[in-house]
């Protein structure tokens, strides 16, 4: 009997437009563009990964940037999750990206805390998309 090996490879990101989505992602967040492929119709296969992530995590996970089309998918973007925090972007140093996202005009919700479980602060992305940027007790 074979072991089950799964990971989740992609998960998608409603957003309006691939490239300003592209542009603030490796721009204000220094993420990798990993593919974009034409799909032709106005579609593309949008993949992005946080900075060398490739390199320490061969099964990683991907955003998959989605290009809203349909009114149910618009009234999405920004908002996936009812105003929940959707990601948690984990990092070996919240001072220096914390920093890095600030002086590059990334929107914090609030100050950061230290918790129990790690260094953390909730920042959005272009659209209102709520993240975490944690960085987690060793």
């Amino acid at each position: 009997m074979t072991n089950v090996q799964q990971h989740i490879g992609s998960i998608a990101l409603v957003v309006k437009d691939y490239d300003e989505a592209i542009e603030f992602y490796t721009q204000k967040l220094n993420f990798e563009l990993v593919e974009n492929t034409d799909l032709g119709e106005g579609k593309r296969w949008v993949l992005i990964s946080p900075p060398n992530s490739n390199e320490t995590n061969p099964s990683r996970t991907n955003l998959l940037l989605a290009k809203a089309t349909t009114p149910e998918q618009i009234s999405a973007i920004g908002n996936q999750t009812g105003g929940r925090v959707f990601l948690f972007l984990h990092t070996n140093d919240f001072w220096r990206d914390y920093n890095l996202m600030l002086s590059k005009g990334v929107t914090f919700n609030e100050e950061p805390r230290v918790e129990p479980y790690g260094t953390v602060v909730v920042f959005e992305d272009l659209y209102g998309t709520k993240w975490d940027l944690l960085q987690l007790n060793n």
